[in-house]
């Protein structure tokens, strides 16, 4: 997969909540050949600091060259991501690791929990863009309150996709799990299921997946300090004991590919 570098500029800076922000940049080489479940790394032009790169998933990608990020202030280099003006410029390389395989024209199901929702707007996109009945695409979308679900309805509505919202604390739509939205659902034997989110929940997703002899695929977050398999910091655990790499041999896989905590 092609991997550029570009110097891109901030298009549109969101606050979405008290700590998740949605920050679009224009960078054409990138969104030119970025695919669903892809990531890119991020550093701040003309300083040091934080010293490294930081990953994140791409939320959205646009006709115009544009691109957009969803993250949460969790730390000092995302804090000051969040600070940063319309105008001002990102070092962005990217695309980077392996993303969603694409199963167009029949029943979808995808699953986010929390940050998880970030990769699944440009997922939901293209899989409606491919389908001829968008509906028969479920999105399921979960987080600890409103904040975290709600500014991102209408996004995925868009599409013409079944859209539905569960939160921890019950303050948006119903209380509870996506995994509990998800066992509601008579999904049909051909569906593919999307996840991505706590691995908690990812694994719960899966056991779900097993039971019900469902194709399940599962984008997995890890740290990582460069993105293309130099640093070997973002190992996981395979299914056969071995380990895999999850910025060159992910980070989205087949679920049954990789080894889950009971």
């Amino acid at each position: 997969m092609a991997q550029n570098q570009e110097n891109a500029i901030i298009t549109s800076v969101e606050q979405l909540s008290a700590e998740n922000f949605r920050m679009g940049f224009h960078a054409p080489k990138i969104a030119a050949v970025a695919h669903p479940g892809q990531f890119v790394m991020v550093r701040r032009m003309g300083s040091t600091d934080p010293l490294l790169r930081r990953p994140f998933c791409i939320h959205q990608v646009d006709d115009d060259g544009g691109l957009q990020l969803y993250f949460k202030v969790v730390g000092r280099g995302t804090k000051l991501l969040s600070q940063l003006t319309l105008g001002e410029e990102l070092s962005i390389l990217g695309p980077l690791g392996k993303g969603f395989a694409l199963v167009n024209n029949r029943p979808a199901c995808l699953v986010g929990g929390g940050l998880g929702i970030a990769p699944l707007l440009f997922l939901t996109r293209k899989l409606a863009e491919g389908a001829d009945d968008p509906s028969q695409i479920r999105v399921i979308l979960g987080g600890r309150s409103r904040a975290e679900v709600e500014p991102l309805v209408a996004d995925f509505e868009q599409y013409g996709v079944q859209v539905f919202s569960t939160t921890d604390d019950g303050s948006f739509v119903r209380k509870g799990f996506v995994t509990e939205v998800l066992q509601e659902q008579a999904l049909v034997a051909d569906c593919q299921v999307y996840t991505c989110g706590p691995e908690a929940m990812m694994a719960r997703v899966f056991e779900h997946c097993q039971e019900k002899g469902l194709a399940c695929q599962v984008s997995v977050e890890k740290e990582m300090a460069c993105g293309i398999g130099a640093c070997l910091g973002c190992c996981k655990t395979k299914a056969d004991g071995t380990y895999t790499h999850v910025c060159i041999n992910g980070p989205v896989y087949n679920a049954e590919e990789l080894q889950w905590k009971k």
